[in-house]
């Protein structure tokens, strides 16, 4: 084909799902010619289910260093077809940012023309890179993002509503009644597709940021050189539960991921808010925000040197520190 088209798959410890992942693209009507697995050192086994399944005929050394990577050969479902699976086993666990980043790296130096990027926990419809196939023309394409029960998920695209301030809300319900595709400003990483040429003009995808808005970060840079369609019949299950509308979205578990939430969210808007006046503006009441989140951790019983790390995200986005250790 014209067009060699490489997924980029990035999994941490969801071998299951990543299994399933891998099987609805060998199933692609219009067939891969590469896959590119980022393995961020996972510990449940990966590896072993790999090979069980035939993906690989070699186990990575246990101590790593530096990246592992090794290239086999697997066939497609659809005309048995040979598909390039690469597989990457991580040193250590560089989050979804650097995923994406070492495996559209790594996919771009091996020549593909087009790369799509999704999670472990995605499973594409198997006609879904066929769909795409007609919008094969320098943009990038999104796919239309489905929860497991059917519905649309909030996360299928966004539109910068200001752009003074970079206001960036999901679609409206309304604005998914289009035809068979739309202009969109942000999609997510959940087959998400981007051509050769967009790379060769903006770069790789921003490693730095570990988990969250390295997606939003790519395609702001993205829309400053092309545009991002959404095409409707592309559709990819994200196998997530639909969140419950009335938990607080600031309690939970995981402060360290409100940590790097915040953070990139804000290092976003240094790079994207065109005004001075308006950047900090918006910087006086995101601290005022995280201010009230630290309230709400407090009053949920956590201690302060939890709490505290939106205090340092706030410091770290100003200061675009990516080394603290938390």
């Amino acid at each position: 084909m014209k067009d060699k088209v490489c997924a980029v798959v990035v999994t941490y410890n969801r071998k299951n799902l990543l299994l399933e992942c891998l099987e609805a693209l060998k199933k692609q009507t219009r067939p891969l010619q590469g896959i590119y697995l980022i393995d961020n050192a996972s510990t449940d086994g990966t590896p072993e289910l790999l090979l069980e399944w035939g993906y690989i005929n070699e186990m990575p050394p246990h101590d790593l260093d530096i990246p592992w990577e090794r290239e086999f050969t697997i066939q497609n479902l659809t005309d048995g077809g040979a598909i390039r699976f690469h597989y990457v086993r991580m040193d250590k666990n560089t989050g979804g940012a650097g995923g994406f980043h070492e495996g559209v790296k790594r996919a771009f130096e091996k020549g593909y023309d087009w790369f799509w990027l999704m999670d472990d926990d995605s499973e594409p419809a198997v006609n879904a890179l066929e769909k795409f196939e007609a919008y094969f023309d320098g943009k990038a394409l999104a796919s239309l993002v489905k929860l497991p029960d059917g519905t649309t998920s909030l996360n299928t695209g966004f539109i910068v509503r200001n752009k003074t301030f970079l206001i960036i809300t999901p679609l409206k319900e309304t604005e998914l009644y289009s035809p068979d595709f739309l202009s969109i400003d942000v999609a997510p990483f959940l087959g998400f597709l981007v051509n050769r040429g967009i790379v060769e003009k903006i770069g790789f995808p921003e490693k730095n940021f570990y988990i969250y808005y390295d997606d939003g970060e790519y395609c702001l840079r993205i829309r400053k050189v092309a545009k991002i369609i959404l095409v409707k019949e592309a559709i990819l299950i994200h196998k997530v539960k639909r969140p419950e509308r009335n938990v607080n979205p600031y309690v939970c578990k995981s402060l360290w991921r409100h940590y790097f939430a915040e953070r990139n969210k804000a290092i976003v808007r240094k790079r994207y808010i065109p005004s001075k006046i308006a950047l900090f503006l918006w910087l006086v009441g995101h601290f005022f925000s995280l201010n009230l989140k630290v309230l709400t951790f407090w009053k949920a019983g956590y201690p302060w040197k939890e709490a505290k790390l939106l205090y340092y995200s706030f410091i770290d986005a100003i200061r675009e520190n990516y080394n603290r250790r938390i």
